[in-house]
């Protein structure tokens, strides 16, 4: 059998933490220390860093080398383990139709050797590989939720990520100057100033969130009514007890701030939808989303440059016209001859449909007449 000229090298880590992408680099010197050892020419190098392979996330470069290997590009494939290659025996047989199709009969792994996919000693090997892999990541998985659990119960930390307000990084330690802007923002609130106001207030004073970006009334919400601010931990949307970090505002005020934040979705205060192209029209002048605003009498769409919005502000445009000329060409697009006939066609050919419909009919009807006699 004559020796591979286009091998392709794929390399994965699920986890990089540090973000200096040594775990692949370790994955690729041993792939390629192997090829020159067994006389191989590696054509590319195809590698997902910090993506994982039981997630079922898009893996980029594993489905350019499935392309490449499907159009003949690639003639053999070289991994340091099959665990590397997928994790998921869905896809395992995916990558197996495709390198049997493609009559690729190199697949090798560093840790295991050569194995013939297109053989069923080879294939029922990787299969077992695959499986077992696939069995370690959901052990792991169960190990990972039973000791967010375990934490949750203990009021610890889990995990990182970003830094709350009004934490150190450690996520328990309290930056005092941050933690009194947040009893000052909870007390306005519950003294009825609204989440525009005070996110106004933040930007103008030039405050920014932990990442260092500008408020939203949505992050200033999630903010101020988050459980960790009183002390409490939340654990999957519901808060399991008292937290090993201390509370900023007390847990009555968080209850308060739950409370009118609650009152005002139910308020009713939002206008009702009669805005027919809500979400649809877009600024000439900036490109951002036209917001639906009432004066008086009068409907408009508005760039709106509020906090929320960041439009430019320059555009208004009635809304009565508008609706109308976009309505009257929806209508006329729907009462060409070519619609009707396509819809016409669609409707006789399906029988099933048209079944259907006489029921229906007939089910009318006689709900009909049982109102009238009733």
């Amino acid at each position: 059998m004559s020796k591979p000229s286009a091998v392709a090298v794929y390399a994965r880590i699920s986890a990089d933490i540090e973000g200096e992408s040594l775990g692949v680099k370790r994955q690729l010197e041993d792939c390629h220390r192997l090829a020159d050892q067994l006389g191989w020419v590696v054509a590319e190098d195809y590698v997902d860093n910090d993506i994982s392979a039981y997630s079922g996330k898009q893996r980029p470069a594993y489905e350019s080398m499935l392309v490449d290997l499907a159009e003949g590009r690639r003639d053999a494939v070289l991994v340091y383990h099959a665990d590397r290659l997928t994790r998921r025996p869905i896809e395992l047989e995916e990558f197996v139709q495709v390198v049997e199709r493609a009559g690729v009969r190199h697949v090798r792994f560093v840790a295991s050797g050569e194995l013939d996919v297109v053989s069923g000693d080879g294939l029922m090997v990787l299969r077992m590989m695959g499986a077992v892999a696939a069995n370690e990541s959901a052990a792991k998985s169960r190990r990972l939720l039973r000791k967010h659990e375990q934490l949750a119960a203990e009021g610890k930390v889990s995990g990182g990520g970003t830094r709350p307000f009004g934490f150190e990084s450690d996520r328990v330690t309290v930056v005092e100057s941050e933690a009194e802007l947040i009893r000052t923002l909870a007390e306005r609130l519950l003294a009825g100033e609204s989440t525009s106001a005070l996110v106004r207030w933040l930007n103008e004073q030039d405050i920014r969130t932990s990442t260092g970006i500008e408020w939203k009334t949505s992050s200033l919400r999630l903010m101020l009514a988050s459980p960790r601010i009183a002390g409490l931990r939340e654990h999957r949307g519901e808060v399991v007890g008292p937290a090993v970090w201390p509370g900023i505002i007390t847990a009555e005020q968080h209850d308060q701030i739950v409370a009118v934040m609650d009152s005002r979705k139910r308020s009713g205060r939002r206008m009702p939808q009669r805005y027919l192209l809500s979400g649809l029209c877009r600024c000439s002048k900036c490109e951002h989303k036209l917001y639906s605003s009432r004066r008086e009498n009068t409907r408009r769409y508005v760039c709106s440059s509020s906090v929320d919005h960041g439009g430019c502000g320059h555009l208004t445009v009635v809304a009565e016209p508008l609706e109308h000329l976009v309505t009257e060409a929806v209508l006329y697009r729907l009462d060409t001859p070519e619609l009707a006939d396509a819809l016409a066609g669609r409707a006789a050919a399906d029988e099933q449909a048209a079944v259907l419909s006489a029921d229906m009919g007939a089910d009318q009807a006689q709900l009909e007449e049982l109102a009238a006699l009733y």
